[in-house]
């Protein structure tokens, strides 16, 4: 690789302007007293001209949203950038604004980031001494390097799995069809998501939002070179350098920030936030109509509250082979009666929709004639292996596919009495090395444009729902996708597999996803592939879950048969408890959504988000933080019946609460609480008001019960 040097600096009124020998020209502005973008422009253009993750979030307007073709990617609209203060000795360049300063050196080219906002400077970011910035003939990539310090800790890339802390990890971020994925090690997962949390040895918290569409690998000190020191890197497959730094005193300062860069969360209707159920299994059979319905009657038996079901892809299976926008009516003779007897029992629907058509799809060839797929430089449709068959991908950035898209989710998913789509097998893992997007005309190589189609796909059943419906009644759910996804749809983890393995890890990954900025998160209860759960990993697993945002309990098990609330007679009230106990913390859970909308907090968090200075919080832990009040314990090892739990320091004299029985804890040590089988280990620190719904007791609890009570600890 080649490193790039500078021949020029020219300042200016929001920053400066480098000239780089043979590699056009890095520009360097500040956004905010403690943001600022470095961008380099080759000299023969941007390879991506244009960017549909930044959407600032202006005072005046609490929606903002980038043009379907992308905001150029030199458009600074939507900042307040501040007044820059210029000085120079020597050749050192520094430029610096009331929070942060960087300092410009030419030999060898680098950048270090001074924060301003302490007692005394500190460096924040260093570029790496000996060189900083390289680029490829041969492949095409960019790599960044930054200066490492063995004490920092990095956290974010969106679904990440093992340890919170990345440090000494490689990673990618390129979206894949990853079921049965290792929770601990496996990577790339679903998400394509290039934003680096991390905090200094000092204590400060730096984001890093590299804003490119193509493949990056992230090394976080598992590369060393004695010629180097220690150091980190990002290689960037042949796209743009294009970067955002942000700076801040805690997580909670710097993920602000980047939401408002990346327009914000999507604050979904309030039935969302109850517990749903989906049933492939189900669906999946040859007389599935009647066993949906049956299901319906088993929840009201059983006392179950259930807000939503999920349909899976099984109404428009044919065998194995599943057929998006069609219903198979030999399984359902008349669909419509069906779910207004969901709708009827206060259950909302969400249908599964797929982005690929497989190749005897009725509305194939009206897609080849069009020109709508995803086509190689021959002009003709990529057509690759797609469930149990041959298909090809709908182009998102071709404005007939996105029209067919909407006038098909409405006639055959709103108009069935179906609330919602859930946007699925949409990673485009597309194999052809000539696959292109059409680009509004401006044709696109796929590997640039890869995780764009998630975002448009959800963005375009978003729309045609708020059409429908209204902005404010509008849920989607989207797998794959790039920052700006968060805007429309809720996600999870994914494809995951019954073990205590995942549901220990999958804990963090939820965690990881959320520092990344997707806060309405979750996992597929009792896990998606793989065998039943017994009855304590099942019920071990519902509790874990039944506080994440997302609760859907979603599998597709061998023999049709689906994880269920009651298939395990032992231990189904305590599973329906814990159901229960998501609907009695209701109100606070819609507070905390309220707040991930307003205010860019995250609803589940660890507990260093909110203590980062106790230095036991960024130890590896089961636990998590629900909003600022609440602690989440929960078991995830087999024949546990009571576990240490760290509760961490508070103001002198305060202490945490046993949510259930009130028994005071110290504060600031590790405790062992009884953890029986029927038991959530949930804990209040101190001044907490916690207020409540009182579901009447045997019957099913409403995802809009009132509040009835108000605890206080």
């Amino acid at each position: 690789m080649t490193p790039w040097s500078a021949t020029q600096w020219i300042p200016h009124a929001q920053g400066a302007d480098i000239r780089l020998q043979q590699h056009g020209q890095m520009r360097l502005r500040f956004l905010s007293d403690s943001m600022a973008r470095v961008t380099v422009k080759p000299a023969t253009g941007y390879r991506e001209p244009h960017t549909w993750a930044i959407s600032p979030l202006s005072t005046a307007s609490e929606n903002s949203e980038a043009p379907w073709q992308g905001r150029s990617r030199d458009d600074l609209s939507g900042f307040a950038t501040p007044t820059v203060q210029h000085q120079q000795h020597e050749a050192l360049q520094t430029l610096s604004t009331a929070k942060l300063r960087v300092e410009l050196h030419t030999q060898p080219l680098r950048l270090v980031w001074h924060w301003l906002d302490t007692p005394e400077p500190r460096v924040v970011v260093s570029d790496r001494w000996t060189s900083a910035y390289l680029s490829d003939k041969r492949t095409g990539s960019v790599r960044h390097y930054i200066q490492r310090d063995d004490a920092e800790k990095f956290y974010g890339l969106g679904d990440k799995t093992g340890r919170l802390n990345l440090s000494g990890r490689r990673l990618r971020t390129l979206a894949m069809d990853s079921l049965g994925y290792d929770p601990e090690h496996g990577d790339p997962l679903y998400k394509h998501w290039p934003f680096v949390l991390s905090r200094t040895p000092q204590g400060q918290w730096v984001g890093i939002y590299y804003d490119t569409l193509a493949a990056c690998t992230f090394d976080f000190g598992c590369e060393h070179d004695n010629y180097h020191d220690f150091y980190r890197y990002v290689d960037i497959d042949d796209g743009d350098l294009d970067y955002y730094l942000m700076v801040g005193n805690s997580p909670a300062e710097v993920i602000a920030q980047f939401m408002q860069l990346i327009g914000g969360t999507h604050l979904p209707p309030r039935w969302s936030l109850g517990y749903a159920q989906t049933a492939m299994g189900l669906a999946d059979s040859p007389d599935a109509q009647t066993q949906l319905s049956k299901f319906i009657d088993l929840t009201q038996q059983h006392k179950v509250p259930v807000s939503a079901f999920h349909y899976g892809s099984g109404y428009s299976t044919r065998g194995k082979r599943r057929y998006v926008f069609t219903w198979n009516h030999d399984k359902f003779p008349d669909p419509k009666t069906l779910n207004q007897k969901f709708q009827d029992h206060g259950m909302h629907l969400v249908a599964n929709i797929k982005p690929c058509l497989l190749d005897d799809h009725p509305a194939f060839e009206q897609h080849v004639k069009a020109g709508t797929f995803i086509q190689d430089t021959a002009q003709q449709p990529v057509v690759e292996p797609y469930w149990d068959g041959q298909g090809a991908h709908l182009d998102f950035t071709n404005p007939l596919a996105v029209a067919w898209w909407q006038s098909q989710l409405k006639a055959q998913i709103l108009d069935y009495g179906i609330d919602a789509g859930w946007n699925d097998n949409n990673e485009y893992a597309i194999l052809n090395e000539d696959a292109q997007s059409n680009g509004w005309g401006s044709a696109t190589p796929m590997h640039r444009s890869r995780p764009l189609h998630a975002l448009l796909m959800t963005r375009a059943t978003f729309e045609a729902q708020a059409q429908a419906l209204g902005r404010e009644q509008v849920f989607t759910v989207t797998r794959a996708g790039p920052p700006g996804i968060q805007r429309y749809a809720q996600t999870w983890s994914g494809d995951n597999t019954t073990s205590w393995r995942t549901l220990k890890w999958n804990i963090r990954t939820g965690l990881q996803m959320s520092l990344s900025g997707m806060f309405n998160v979750g996992h597929d209860v009792g896990g998606f592939y793989g065998p039943l759960p017994d009855a304590e990993l099942f019920l071990r697993w519902v509790q874990a879950s039944c506080l994440n945002p997302r609760m859907v309990m979603n599998s597709w098990k061998a023999g049709n048969v689906s994880n269920l609330p009651w298939m395990h007679p032992e231990v189904k009230n305590e599973v329906v408890a814990a159901i229960q106990l998501r609907y009695t913390l209701m109100p606070y859970l819609w507070q905390l959504f309220e707040r991930a909308s307003s205010h860019h907090e995250p609803i589940i968090r660890p507990t260093f988000y909110d203590f980062a200075d106790d230095a036991q919080c960024f130890e590896d832990s089961d636990d998590f933080m629900l909003g600022a009040w609440l602690l989440v314990a929960p078991v995830v090892q087999a024949g546990q019946t009571q576990r240490e739990v760290y509760l961490p320091q508070l103001k002198a004299g305060e202490a945490w609460f046993d949510f259930e029985t009130g028994q005071r804890f110290e504060a600031g040590k590790t405790h062992t609480v009884a953890a029986p089988l029927n038991k959530l280990p949930l804990f209040a620190r101190q001044g907490a008001v916690i207020e409540c719904a009182a579901p009447q007791v045997g019957s099913v609890a409403k995802f809009d019960d009132p509040v009835t009570t108000t605890r206080q600890f």
